[in-house]
């Protein structure tokens, strides 16, 4: 449950190395967040250096009490598992962020038809399997919100990235549709929509137009919390041009730069 002050007390991420969701975490915990569980892959020999540079260590000294699970997206069959786990660490999950996947590279799909089908798998299909399971346990708890971080990517898909765009495109359907199957509930959910994101996962790229860092989008997510949007643009001024890319006929669309 949110403590006397209305913040957020307890916090889950899935994906507990991901620059965007780690930014989450640090805000909610300076904001009052007491308890964090970070999972991810192969955590528990990872996630704390001893040497004060790791995540847990960072949070810790914000006041956290950290939790550390070991999470693979690729497997859901351990995933409810995985939510009622990190429960019985913390209490009510008030938060949970999703925020794995994989980018890849479209040519790599166009030559590995089954490297396409593997990464689609974790950037949907791991999402539908966490985000249900942590779905029903919000919604037996009558509270908590689930971060869902979809992307402009699958808002129109490109062909530049039109694998990587599709998993997105079905997973921003997907947060939707869960958004309305958890109304009246106490839970809701959050689709973020970052545009380009400039961190390690697209270091090496050319940033497109309206770029943004992590913390910008961390920051959009934390506000979200506060005003109850369900769903958000970053940066905001996305969404009036995505409004127009829209109505783009296709042969124009085809023809923009990959």
């Amino acid at each position: 449950m949110r403590n006397a002050l209305g913040s957020v007390d307890t916090v889950l991420l899935l994906g507990g190395r991901s620059e965007i969701g780690l930014a989450i975490v640090e805000r909610l915990v300076r904001r009052g967040a007491r308890r964090v569980v970070l999972a991810a892959r192969d955590a528990t020999a990872s996630m704390k250096d001893g040497g004060g540079t790791a995540p847990v260590d960072d949070l810790e000294r914000l006041g956290a009490e950290v939790h550390v699970l070991d999470f693979d997206a690729a497997r859901p069959e351990t995933h409810a598992a995985l939510i009622e786990e990190a429960a019985a660490k913390v209490g009510d999950l008030d938060v949970v962020i999703p925020a794995f996947g994989v980018l890849g590279s479209q040519a790599v799909y166009d030559a590995d038809p089954v490297a396409a089908a593997r990464d689609v798998a974790v950037n949907f299909g791991g999402h539908v399997s966490i985000g249900l399971a942590a779905a029903r346990r919000l919604r037996e708890q009558g509270h908590g919100t689930l971060v869902v971080l979809s992307s402009v990517a699958g808002v129109r898909v490109r062909k530049a990235n039109f694998v990587y765009g599709s998993a997105k495109a079905g997973l921003d359907g997907f947060a939707q549709g869960l958004a309305d199957a958890l109304h009246g509930s106490g839970a809701r959910v959050v689709v973020v929509r970052p545009g380009f994101v400039i961190g390690r996962m697209t270091r090496g790229m050319t940033p497109a137009p309206m770029s943004v860092t992590a913390a910008e989008v961390a920051d959009a997510v934390v506000e979200s919390l506060d005003t109850r949007k369900v769903i958000v643009w970053v940066p905001a001024r996305l969404r009036l041009a995505f409004a127009v890319m829209l109505l783009l006929p296709r042969p124009l669309w085809r023809r923009l730069p990959r």
